[in-house]
């Protein structure tokens, strides 16, 4: 992990800073919260989402660790460290498990050595990359990962921050085509097909005030569908974050506009 200064632009909003206004957290600047709350009341299903999110991401990291005995993990867009990070719910279950974090957002390069906690058995890793640098990730993350068995792609409430300009869909087909049969990918995204109006309007608030490459697109259910083209979606297939295999005890979220899934490649 780099040692270099840290530089935090605070005069635009950035995705994990807002995320930890959701959720929470102490991590964030003005400009975050501002663009958090104006956010959250454009659309009240915001912050049920983002702990729907949550409990999606445990729920599917403890399946792939647990049933299908997946040992690696490539989180991508982690955000800053918060409760049952991916290592912590992973190495729960499997202590071996070995779990590499991507972000660029320098203030969770900060925190990273709150990440880089693991068990004696596992091992956790961070690597500073955009998620569009696909050549940078690949290469650090094999440091750690071994390429050539079985990982979990970890796609959680990041592909929107990647416009259609940039080829999304590119970038994951990438990422899958360097794993190999029988990895993984868990995917979440907000919906622009479930209560569409407060969706369109809560992104634009976030957009006007976020940077420009952090800047986010809600997708259909179709658009969704599209990343996951080549592989084979797990029961109950692509559905709202709540419908995929809720756990017992689990609170009613309501109306959540986000789709997610998990799916195999074959």
């Amino acid at each position: 992990m780099s040692e270099r200064p840290v530089e935090i632009n605070t005069a635009v909003a950035h995705p994990a800073r807002v995320y930890n206004v959701w959720v929470g957290g102490k991590d964030h600047y003005v400009v975050d919260q501002e663009a958090a709350e104006l956010a959250a009341a454009a659309n009240p299903s915001i912050v049920p989402a983002v702990r729907a999110n949550r409990a999606f991401l445990g729920r599917a990291v403890r399946h792939l660790a647990g049933e299908v005995g997946i040992r690696q993990f490539l989180d991508i867009g982690t955000g800053i460290p918060t409760a049952d990070n991916t290592h912590e719910v992973a190495q729960s279950v499997a202590p071996d498990a070995r779990v590499v974090y991507v972000d660029n957002d320098p203030i969770v390069l900060a925190h990273a050595r709150a990440l880089l906690v693991g068990t004696t058995e596992g091992r956790t890793a961070y690597v500073e990359a955009d998620a569009r640098d696909v050549d940078t990730i690949l290469a650090e993350a094999k440091q750690t990962l071994d390429l050539s068995q079985p990982v979990a792609l970890m796609l959680v409430a990041i592909l929107q921050y990647i416009p259609d300009a940039e080829d999304p869909y590119g970038i994951v087909t990438r990422l899958l085509d360097a794993l190999p049969s029988g990895s993984h990918v868990v995917l979440s995204h907000p919906a622009s097909d479930i209560a569409s109006d407060e969706v369109a309007q809560s992104m634009r608030i976030y957009n006007e005030r976020a940077a420009e490459h952090a800047t986010a697109t809600p997708r259909s259910r179709a658009e969704v569908t599209r990343f996951l083209d080549g592989t084979e979606p797990l029961a109950p297939g692509l559905v709202s974050l709540p419908e995929w295999r809720p756990a017992a005890g689990d609170p009613d979220s309501g109306v959540i506009p986000m789709w997610c899934a998990v799916a195999r490649k074959p």
